[in-house]
């Protein structure tokens, strides 16, 4: 089942999955040291991001590793563009505002 990108933003577990293997690629089990949880609920978010084609594994003899696909976080900031822009313009808006109100003093 292909998921959607922002079913893998979506958990704040799988965001910090996504935000230690942007770092480096790494295996479920040096993963699973950063959270309070088993190697079985990292597996599980792991698993999610792989079908939202978020992470590649990447086989090491017996390990496997991890890595983001950057390109696919694309997505996201596509997304987001359109919003950057509406806050960029309230931003102009409100410097204007103060600009003017600044001049304004007596």
């Amino acid at each position: 089942m292909r998921r959607d990108i922002f079913q893998a933003i979506a958990d704040p577990t799988r965001r910090a999955i996504i935000a230690l293997i942007a770092v480096q690629a790494m295996t479920p089990n040096a993963l699973a040291e950063h959270f309070d949880t088993t190697r079985q609920a990292v597996s599980k978010h792991l698993q999610i991001l792989s079908e939202c084609e978020v992470v590649d594994q990447q086989q090491q003899g017996r390990e496997i590793y991890y890595q983001l696909k950057i390109d696919k976080m694309k997505e996201i900031d596509q997304w987001l563009e359109q919003f950057r822009k509406i806050w960029e313009q309230r931003y102009n808006q409100l410097d204007d505002l103060l600009q003017t109100l600044k001049s304004d003093k007596p």
